[in-house]
């Protein structure tokens, strides 16, 4: 037998001679005429090569073939029907859907506590499955192979079918360990200059803003360590002679904010931007929806990114 290209109305038109034995009422239950509920019998007979309905003094009576096939049938349909109506209507508190995040290193720390207080009081039910990525370009990758639903990182390259939503800024602090000589006195650029420098950076390269900035002014700071994990730099501060410069969030956030100095920058920064991006095909798509806006909600002063190319 040869399923391929099936009539999925044909399957309807089953289930509907089963539950009501009778060509007229299982006619009436899906909405077709009684000749075509026959001709639909007809041919369900020819694809499974069995009479399935024999007239009886009761209506139809189904065969042991049709019997076989009932439950199977049955689950199925309503399994599509319930997949259809989860992409129509989302309601959060009954789902038990997987959601898939991707989260670099530092909106791990900011987003997904608050986040999952949220979805464990407004939707229990629900599996939040995080991805880690270092690269900002791994965002388009992960979205366009579906293996995230959203994802929480530094801007992106720009891509016309991937979605983008500002959700906060973070300003830059230098770093010193408590006991640092003269740490508590105003960080001057002579002074900045001629002490060695921690430098994060997730992608793994040499050059970060900082050193971008100096070469503005034709100058280079020393370099003595470099590494990618941002949450390992305060400890390593505070046990060293070293200074970095930090996002203010991950001072704050890294259990280490009282043995260290914290000072403004001596040159400008600006601030490190943090997006929330999703695939265009998943933009109406209730469940990812649901939790984007339960994302943006976190963030009071949430604004969509100049020129977002969302709908509005």
């Amino acid at each position: 037998m040869d399923l391929h290209g099936i009539d999925l109305n044909l399957l309807v038109a089953f289930d509907a001679l089963i539950a009501e034995r009778s060509v007229t009422r299982a006619g009436v239950r899906i909405g077709r005429t009684q000749p075509a509920m026959s001709a639909a019998l007809s041919r369900l007979r020819a694809l499974l090569q069995d009479e399935l309905f024999i007239r009886g003094p009761d209506g139809l009576q189904p065969t042991p073939r049709a019997l076989d096939l009932a439950e199977p049938l049955g689950r199925a349909l309503a399994e599509i029907q319930r997949t259809l109506e989860f992409t129509q209507v989302f309601d959060p508190s009954k789902s038990n859907a997987t959601l898939s995040i991707g989260l670099s290193e530092h909106p791990a720390f900011v987003v997904l506590p608050k986040l999952l207080a949220v979805v464990r009081t407004q939707a229990p039910g629900i599996i939040l499955r995080i991805r880690n990525f270092d690269h900002r370009d791994e965002v388009i990758s992960l979205l366009d192979s579906g293996e995230a639903d959203v994802t929480i990182g530094v801007p992106h390259a720009p891509a016309g079918r991937i979605l983008s939503e500002r959700l906060f800024e973070e300003d830059f602090v230098c770093v010193l360990r408590k006991d640092y000589p003269q740490a508590d006195a105003e960080l001057t650029l002579e002074a900045f200059l001629q002490m060695s420098h921690l430098l994060v950076s997730p992608e793994n390269e040499r050059f970060g803003m900082v050193d971008a900035a100096l070469g503005k002014l034709g100058l280079r700071r020393r370099l003595a360590l470099t590494l990618p994990q941002m949450y390992a730099a305060p400890p390593l501060v505070a046990s060293s002679d070293l200074v970095a410069t930090l996002m203010q969030g991950v001072v704050d956030a890294s259990g280490h904010r009282e043995q260290l100095h914290v000072h403004k920058p001596p040159l400008e920064l600006g601030t490190a931007k943090f997006d929330m991006a999703w695939h265009r095909r998943n933009d109406v798509h209730p469940a990812q929806r649901w939790l984007r806006e339960v994302i943006g909600s976190l963030f009071k002063k949430a604004a969509s990114l100049p020129g977002d190319s969302r709908p509005k």
